[in-house]
């Protein structure tokens, strides 16, 4: 067993990863000697006063340990015990204290942190016994020790945790924004950004969206010259048997002094803008308990309303850094988009000649900003990739006055204008329609470019905007970057806020994948079409509850429904059968109907649709069942049938599987013995590439109508659905 130097004691400072070289330089700066650097930690030798100082003064670190051994070959349990039992604990932990153990890694043999835990504490059990100590009490929340082991490849570090609860909570911070910024993650960003120089010189820190105030209030501890730990009332070191009250009482006494010269000093000046009452306010408490409130001015204002604030001098410098949103699902980026152009707007009217800072784990928003990063730093939010992206702020031409000068909006790209126009195009090609049918749900572009390759529908005042997957040939970014460039386009031609556009990527499903749940946000609109009115969901599924393209053919159901008894299968959500149900204007709708699907969502929603139309229940039911199997078994005849099969389908709650193409002919002879004689059976589908089969043209009479089933709206692509009007021959 190899135990460190009792005399020039060793220490190791844990971190975030990408942490370890600026840490390492903190370190130095309170005394510490670095000799040592791994992932997410720092190996440095100091005295107790040097440890004590790191713990209350490292703006970085997570845990300062005094490391007591290391040893090399640690696969077993048992060789663990015994080297955890070679240490003389009664040097660390006094008669009767309470332990707890944070065991990190494993081994082949050691599989499970709580199992390595057990073990280490064991091995102190079996020394303290040794010894004639009391056995100590296991207290994982507050113990009077706390143990720090790391097993990796064999090679054990085991110490004595002085810093206790990690060092980046620093006790200020109850109220908390959304996903806030780690305290020591938020320290680095300043650092890397150039902060304590700045706040030296007396510049100007500002967040503009600025949450829950954590970057503001580091940023103030740096410019006062507070110990991060100052006010946090523990450390772990307090129940070690090695600790030092004297040394640390002068260490404490000297922080307080400097804090008390620093707040009187500080010539920085802060400011902090948020949108949310809530988060102001945490923000306002948290800069209480930090120490600092009179350092730090927080305004309510969105982005839009960012201006210099009037106690700012003139000509005062600074530094804008911000942690915005990243968008870690496709449906938030709308609106981010939107927020990252608005944030580089702002900060060009408000702060010109200023450095701006902006930490994301999305870097392609980043760009929507409109100014060059000349400098990027490559840290880690948690689990996920981030980017602090650092960047100057155009200074406004000499004799504009920066409070009033307009700053134009960065202009789009040659792509993103060719998109736009040919967003304008489609909207005044389809313009007279609309005002001559009403309709308020409409496709307003299909791929029409291929480089845009995305389908986007009007939903009255909302845009639901469809990406089809791009294909391995195209490469990520640039398809990331079109889609951006669409984002920010289509609020501006289409003039919706950017919160009202849903956004989904469409790749190529197989069985129900379609009915799949995509979100659970839960939010349905009403919309009208014709004499109906539907409930649509934008976020929830892949589809919306509304096939636009087969709108025609649920007029027609209308027109031909009067005083028949209609059979929907594949029902969906059952909007044919409530335009069936209502009939025309001239003509009154269906006597009574069925409408089948195997999905208990869906007729849910259907039962909704009926709800909402004011249809009987009596007279319009649903069914729960395989259409297949319900075709099978069923006896009633109907006078119209509207036959609309997925492409494909492998429901579990299915028998077997269902592919359009193949199963059709079936589909058509079981759907026809049950239609009436005089009767229609609408047969459709979406299946691109779909050949009716020649028999069904043999024994019944088959009327392709496909070519008159599509709207203004759906002409480009005329093979995206097929129709047939099937019926009985005549008798002769």
């Amino acid at each position: 067993m190899t135990e460190f130097d009792t005399q020039h004691p060793a220490f190791l400072a844990t971190c975030p990863r990408g942490l370890e070289e600026l840490l390492a330089d903190e370190l130095r700066t309170l005394g510490g000697e670095p000799f040592k650097t791994t992932v997410a930690g720092v190996h440095f030798r100091a005295d107790l006063a040097g440890a004590y100082r790191a713990c209350l003064w490292s703006r970085l670190a997570n845990r300062i340990v005094r490391c007591l051994v290391r040893e090399e070959g640690i696969e077993r349990p048992e060789a663990l015990r015994a080297v955890v039992a070679g240490v003389d604990w009664t040097q660390h932990l006094r008669s009767g204290a309470t332990l707890a153990v944070d065991f990190h890694g494993r081994s082949e043999q050691i599989r499970h942190t709580r199992f390595g835990a057990q073990t280490v504490k064991d091995g102190v059990v079996d020394a303290l016994q040794l010894a004639g100590q009391p056995r100590p009490r296991v207290e994982l929340q507050q113990p009077d020790l706390r143990l720090y082991a790391h097993l990796h490849r064999g090679r054990l570090t085991l110490g004595v945790d002085l810093a206790g609860e990690s060092l980046h909570r620093r006790g200020y911070r109850r109220e908390v924004g959304h996903a806030p910024l780690k305290e020591n993650l938020a320290a680095a960003l300043l650092i890397r950004a150039g902060w304590p120089a700045r706040a030296r010189d007396g510049e100007a820190l500002v967040d503009p969206l600025c949450g829950a105030g954590t970057l503001l209030i580091e940023g103030a501890l740096m410019a006062a010259d507070m110990a991060p730990n100052l006010h946090r009332e523990r450390f772990g070191f307090h129940g070690w048997a090695g600790h030092d009250p004297g040394v640390w009482r002068e260490l404490k006494r000297e922080a307080e002094a400097r804090a008390r010269i620093g707040r009187k000093r500080c010539r920085a000046r802060l400011f902090g803008f948020d949108q949310s009452p809530p988060a102001l306010a945490a923000a306002r408490a948290n800069a209480m308990r930090a120490g600092i409130p009179a350092l730090i001015e927080f305004h309510g204002a969105s982005l839009g309303e960012l201006r210099r604030p009037e106690s700012l001098e003139r000509d005062a410098q600074g530094l804008v850094i911000t942690n915005p949103p990243y968008g870690e699902r496709l449906g938030e980026l709308p609106e981010l988009v939107s927020l990252y152009a608005e944030l580089g707007e702002a900060v060009r009217r408000a702060f010109p000649g200023w450095r701006l800072a902006v930490f994301t784990a999305n870097p392609d928003l980043g760009h929507r900003i409109g100014l060059r990063a000349d400098k990027q730093y490559a840290l880690r939010n948690g689990p996920l990739e981030a980017k602090l992206l650092l960047m100057d702020v155009p200074a406004v031409a000499e004799g504009h006055d920066p409070a009033t000068a307009e700053v134009a909006q960065s202009p789009h790209g040659e792509g993103a204008r060719m998109f736009a126009n040919r967003l304008v195009k489609n909207r005044k090609r389809l313009a007279k329609w609309l005002r001559r049918s009403g309709e308020a749900c409409y496709r307003l572009y299909d791929a029409d470019m291929p480089e845009y390759a995305m389908a986007i529908d009007v939903y009255g005042d909302r845009v639901h905007v469809q990406e089809y997957a791009p294909p391995r040939s195209v490469n990520p970014a640039q398809a990331q970057k079109r889609l951006f460039d669409a984002l920010a386009v289509i609020p501006e031609v289409l003039e919706v806020d950017p919160s009202r556009l849903v956004v989904k990527r469409r790749e190529r499903q197989s069985g129900r994948a379609q009915y799949r749940k995509q979100a659970e946000r839960g939010e349905r609109f009403v919309v009208n079409e014709g004499r109906a009115r539907l409930w649509v969901n934008l976020h929830d599924y892949l589809d919306t509850g509304l096939f636009l393209d087969h709108r025609p053919v649920r007029r027609l159901l209308g027109e031909m429904a009067a005083g028949k008894r209609f059979l929907n299968l594949f029902c969906y959500t059952g909007t044919a059968t409530v335009q069936a149900a209502l009939g025309s204007e001239t003509a009154g709708g269906a006597s009574d109907s069925v409408s089948v699907d195997l999905s208990n969502t869906y007729l849910e929603w259907a039962r909704d649709n009926f709800a909402l139309n004011k249809l009987d229940p009596a007279r319009h039911r649903v069914v729960r069942d395989d259409c297949l199997r319900w075709l099978e078994t069923a006896r009633a005849e109907f006078d119209l049938i509207f036959l609309d099969p997925p492409t494909f389908s492998n429901s579990k709650k299915m028998e077997g599987t269902l592919d359009v193409q193949r199963d059709h002919v079936r589909l058509v002879d079981l759907a026809m013995a049950r239609l009436a004689p005089g009767g229609t059976l609408v047969f459709s589908n979406n299946q691109r590439r779909f050949r009716l089969n020649a028999g069904l043209a043999e024994r019944y009479a088959v009327e392709d109508i496909s070519a008159r089933t599509f709207d203004p709206d759906f002409t480009r692509n005329p093979d995206l659905h097929h129709v047939f009007l099937i019926r009985h021959p005549e008798a002769e």
